[in-house]
């Protein structure tokens, strides 16, 4: 069972240069090169669409400034037990 994404990235393949430092630093390895060419003839890194843990390193890496965004998701919230209630109140 593979577990719940904790990030999403958006990469503009516009301002992306194809340099590849995201796709070498990215930790679990979910940004490749497209396939196909951007209007300035390189390959554009873009997300596979899982496994992001939103830490960002794509982003400080990139030296292009707006090309990638990162967006860290928000955990579901922990169900409250009767025992974590009980260890509150102590």
């Amino acid at each position: 069972m593979a577990a719940e994404p904790r990030g999403r990235v958006t990469i503009d393949r516009e301002e992306c240069k194809g340099c590849g430092l995201c796709i070498e630093a990215c930790p679990p390895e979910c940004l490749e090169f497209e396939a196909d060419l951007s209007a300035y003839g390189v390959h554009p890194a873009h997300y596979t669409g899982t496994g992001c843990t939103g830490c960002g390193i794509c982003f400080y890496t990139c030296p292009e400034p707006g090309a990638i965004t990162v967006y860290r998701l928000t955990p579901p919230p922990k169900p409250i037990t009767q025992e974590a209630t009980r260890a509150g109140a102590l």
